[in-house]
């Protein structure tokens, strides 16, 4: 197994097809080494079929190499042929990635860096993993490339980096907006796409690489944001909030009836994309000042649900509903026609819970709820501790049942 290196358009060093009786590859991989006299070739395309004439040389004990771009065990055919084969059977000689050499063009590290591969792969999880993340790499593949990305990027304030044909003499590494992205037609040599904010690109030092570590707490403490007379989730239900919304990177959550924008901002510190809908101008500026507090990147919609949702022209995986009043039956029966994963509606008013619980009900989710009733320690003069209630709220929430999404719709 050869890794045709990105650093450079030189073929790999030595006779790599030496010896073999099959060399398995792409086109332009089988015309950049040379092929022993009689060797039998296979363009790969279609992985299955190669994998069973692979197969058939292997049982027969006759050696066999394949030709794979940059390093085959990172996103690569490395994985398909360990799986079939046992990876003692392979000779793996990695060249230099894709991803490496498009961030070294660009003089930036990427041990921070998030990589998604878009190839062969649905584009939304890459799409929200730009969105979460200042420093991403994306693996292109057909109908999953630059302009695709462009499309559904082009409000979000990054620069694209598109790397074409790396390590030969037709290389292309252009900086272009997410528009402009969208608006080309880029053919079949991307390699790699890196969407960065250009901001929080270079990036801290860090001691591990990828995603980001997660938080070391959430459900912070209401004083961890900007908020107004008091008007925001409360910890105690923020926690179960969060873990039914199971917010992760690759997710997007919606925040509706964002208000201070607590849960989004904790959705976004576990790694989700998120876009938070606030109806008043002084509640929209609170959300962002917040986010801008704890380091991350919302989408922050002003506008009244629902129908402000129905300009978003996106599917949430989750979506949190903290507000609403008389219009909460619509808001939650459009966010649960919606959302791929679950739903959940925090309730002050006992006389909004029903309909809320049947509009979860109504598009087919599975609902359960509780209702919090929590007493925090308080100190009272002399140095002694009462218990001080909190409100009590009701928290719902409807979870699509595995396997069925009909009743998505953007």
């Amino acid at each position: 197994m050869v890794g045709m290196g990105a650093a450079s358009g030189a073929a790999p060093a030595g006779d790599v097809a030496a010896g073999a009786e099959l060399v398995v590859g792409g086109r332009r991989h089988l015309d950049a080494v040379r092929l022993p006299e009689g060797v039998r070739t296979v363009v790969l395309g279609a992985l299955a079929p190669a994998l069973d004439t692979v197969a058939e040389y292997v049982a027969r004990g006759r050696p066999v190499t394949v030709l794979a771009s940059g390093d085959p065990g990172f996103f690569g055919i490395v994985r398909a042929l360990a799986e079939r084969f046992g990876p003692e059977r392979l000779d793996v000689r990695a060249g230099v990635s894709s991803v490496a050499a498009a961030f070294a063009r660009v003089g930036l590290p990427w041990d921070d860096a998030v990589v998604a591969s878009a190839h062969g792969r649905d584009l939304r999880t890459a799409v929200n993993v730009c969105r979460a993340h200042p420093k991403v790499a994306v693996l292109t593949g057909p109908g999953a490339g630059p302009a695709e990305l462009g499309a559904a990027l082009r409000d979000d304030g990054r620069v694209f980096v598109v790397a074409s044909a790396l390590g030969s003499a037709e290389e292309r590494v252009e900086r272009v907006t997410p528009a402009e992205a969208a608006a080309r037609d880029w053919g079949t040599a991307v390699s790699v796409v890196l969407c960065l904010d250009g901001a929080r690109a270079p990036g801290p030092v860090r001691a591990l690489a990828g995603v980001r570590p997660g938080p070391a707490g959430w459900a912070l403490a209401e004083d961890a944001f900007t908020h107004r007379d008091s008007m925001i989730t409360k910890f105690e239900v923020r926690a179960l909030a969060l873990a039914r919304l199971g917010p992760r990177p690759g997710d997007l959550v919606w925040d509706v009836g964002a208000g201070s924008g607590s849960v989004a901002v904790e959705c976004a510190r576990l790694g989700a994309a998120v876009t938070a809908v606030e109806r008043t101008p002084d509640g929209v500026g609170r959300v962002r000042a917040n986010a801008a507090a704890h380091g991350v990147d919302l989408r922050v919609v002003h506008g009244a649900a629902p129908a402000v949702l129905a300009g978003l022209d996106e599917v949430p995986d989750a979506v949190f509903v903290g507000g609403g009043g008389r219009e909460l039956p619509s808001i939650v029966a459009e966010c649960a026609r919606r959302a791929r994963r679950s739903v959940v509606v925090a309730v002050a008013a006992l006389d909004r819970v029903p309909a809320a619980r049947e509009a979860l009900l109504g598009a087919g989710l599975d609902c359960d709820g509780v209702l919090l009733q929590s007493s925090r320690l308080a100190p009272l003069p002399g140095d002694v501790t009462r218990l001080a209630a909190t409100n009590p709220v009701f928290l719902l929430w409807g979870v699509r049942p595995h396997g069925r999404t009909e009743g998505v719709a953007p």
